[in-house]
């Protein structure tokens, strides 16, 4: 009978000790999922701190002053706008009709 009482004390603590590993286990998986949600919800904010300051970036303004100022480009005018004629005896390359071949 004590044979038994010590295989069934030994299973028990065995339970009990691999009861508290589980736990342990449970409980740092869970502190690592909430570190990755709360690294997702940064991410995340970044991400959209990041898009709102590249629609800021991109403005119609904001490009054509940089055109000016950097690039030193005009808007166009007839004054300013330059055409070339094709030299005599020479054709014009025929125009796309659209259609795929």
């Amino acid at each position: 009978m004590t044979r038994l009482n010590l295989v069934l004390l030994l299973a028990v603590l065995a339970s009990a000790l691999y009861l508290v590993h589980t736990q342990y286990e449970s409980r740092r998986l869970f502190v690592e999922v909430d570190k990755a949600n709360a690294q997702a919800r940064a991410l995340e904010s970044e991400h959209d701190r990041l898009e709102s300051e590249k629609r800021a970036q991109a403005t119609p303004l904001r490009v054509e002053k940089l055109a000016r100022d950097a690039l030193h480009m005009h808007s166009v005018n007839p004054a300013l706008t330059l055409y070339v004629n094709a030299p005599a005896g020479v054709e014009p390359a025929p125009k796309a009709t659209g259609a795929p071949r």
